[in-house]
């Protein structure tokens, strides 16, 4: 395997054939290049037999493991560790395996590690990504309680954030909440992650299908044709009018299986973002102002913010480009 220090590259190699084709004695092209006989032997032998393919490296790997850890008991310990979420120093002493073989086990079977399962069924979570932008955009709905004009309680104490949340009726014999809820609705491409999100006053079907226009529209001035829209169960998303609209643009609507919030988890995971990074980030002291700062973010997400899905680079970088590649 070659290091930094390695006397030869795959291009070292080739040099080493070329030389000796040329006639030269295969102990003279060794000595100049600091290797011994037998490796240079070695790697023309190699060429011989496999061509330009034999002067790469080859894995340690052996070809057969005598001891390996029989399949049933491997089967038992992947059993364990997806019904139970137990670790290698507890299941160990229930099999009877030190845990550094478990660990072993649990790695070669991609189940070392408890975020790459899926929780309810402790398969590991199988992720996916599509090819080319537009060919499939999430579409999803957080709802967020509204901040009173003045603020919360995390500008206020929290007595007077509570006489500021609530308002005394005409009869004066009972106090009522009315700040209400906001619902952001958000659109998240799955192959560049170019997001657009609106703060509405409901999650109606009329609200959802006029959202989708608006998004369709802002997929469109980045040069994204739209081909299929993924959404969750929702009412609004149900309704024949949502269904109607993604028609008369000629978007296949597709509707996740019900509970399974994973298959829409690029939205999911958007909507946790927005709260992180928008919604939670700073005390607002309204509603008002707190929805203006989404163009900010929203700005910042797309253009600016290192995507780990996309190696550290924007959403932005993958718009407009099929093969996945950055500009």
């Amino acid at each position: 395997m070659s290091h930094r220090n390695a006397r030869l590259t795959v291009h070292g190699r080739r040099i080493l054939v070329e030389r000796v084709l040329a006639g030269r004695p295969v102990a003279h092209v060794a000595a100049e290049m600091g290797i011994s006989r037998p490796t240079a032997h070695k790697w023309v032998r190699r060429w011989r037999a496999e061509g330009d393919a034999g002067l790469h490296d080859r894995s340690s790997r052996p070809g057969r493991t005598p001891h390996r850890t029989p399949a049933a008991i491997e089967a038992r310990v992947c059993h364990l560790r997806q019904s139970r979420n137990l670790g290698p120093a507890r299941i160990g002493p229930i099999l009877g395996l030190p845990a550094s073989t478990v660990h072993r086990i649990l790695v070669r079977h991609g189940l070392n590690r408890l975020a790459w399962l899926d929780r309810p069924t402790g398969e590991p979570v199988r992720r996916y990504e599509r090819l080319r932008p537009g060919e499939l955009v999430h579409v999803g709905i957080k709802k967020l309680g509204n901040i009173p004009d003045g603020g919360g309680h995390k500008v206020l104490d929290r007595r007077s954030a509570m006489d500021n949340k609530l308002v005394t009726t005409h009869e004066r014999k009972s106090c009522k909440p009315v700040i209400g809820y906001s619902y952001v609705h958000s659109a998240v491409d799955d192959h560049s992650r170019l997001a657009y999100s609106e703060v509405l006053p409901d999650e109606r079907k009329h609200t959802a299908a006029a959202f989708w226009q608006r998004a369709n529209a802002f997929f469109q001035a980045h040069g994204i044709t739209v081909k299929r829209v993924l959404t969750d169960n929702g009412s609004c998303y149900k309704s024949k009018l949502f269904t109607q609209t993604l028609t008369a643009a000629r978007i296949v609507h597709k509707k996740i299986r019900p509970y399974r919030p994973q298959t829409n988890g690029k939205v999911e995971r958007f909507n946790r973002t927005l709260l992180d990074e928008w919604a939670y980030l700073r005390p607002y002291t309204s509603n008002a102002e707190r929805t203006e700062a989404l163009a900010d973010f929203l700005h910042t997400y797309n253009h600016h913010r290192c995507h780990t899905a996309l190696d550290g680079h924007p959403p932005i970088s993958r718009v407009n480009n099929a093969e996945g590649q950055y500009t």
